[in-house]
């Protein structure tokens, strides 16, 4: 383990010294990730890229870059795109980035199923902000607005979030 993971634990996210609240996806924890689910998979993954939403927060590290009108992403299974960044007009099952909702302000991109996308495997594993505590996700991995940006603020390109298949049970017994 480095000093930059992300480790989630059944009482939220190790990061940094600190023990940072968060939810999952209302899928539980799976190692058979598939798309819609709702789960979050088991597996270390890295952190590929950090977005935020710039008429709203000020950028948080110098490499996040501003989701713009028209950016969607791809979860449709089967297209040559699927789990990647789109733009509009896009006819294929997407989820739109810039919401009119404050859920991703702020988004870290993880490299779950990309950039070689196996169809139907899952897409848009990201941190976000969540809508309120407790609430589940579609998969991500969701924090307060504060919390998530202070931890975006600490973490590096590359840093791993660490989703262990011990967590499967632990998760939900907590």
């Amino acid at each position: 383990m480095s000093p930059m993971d992300m480790v989630l634990t059944p009482r939220g996210l190790r990061f940094a010294g600190q023990m940072w609240p968060c939810t999952i996806g209302k899928g539980g924890i799976r190692h058979d990730k598939r798309e819609g689910d709702g789960a979050t998979p088991v597996g270390v993954h890295r952190i590929t890229g950090m977005m935020y939403r710039p008429d709203r927060i000020c950028a948080p590290t110098p490499w996040a870059r501003p989701i713009r009108p028209g950016d969607l992403w791809s979860d449709a299974s089967g297209q040559a795109d699927y789990n990647h960044l789109v733009r509009v007009p896009y006819a294929h099952s997407h989820e739109t980035l810039r919401r009119g909702d404050r859920l991703y302000d702020l988004v870290l991109l993880t490299d779950w199923n990309w950039p070689n996308s196996i169809a139907g495997k899952g897409s848009a594993i990201f941190l976000h902000r969540w809508r309120r505590p407790g609430f589940p996700t579609e998969g991500c991995v969701a924090f307060r607005p504060d919390h998530l940006l202070q931890i975006s603020k600490r973490i590096t390109p590359g840093s791993r979030l660490v989703v262990s298949r011990n967590l499967h049970n632990s998760w939900a017994a907590a």
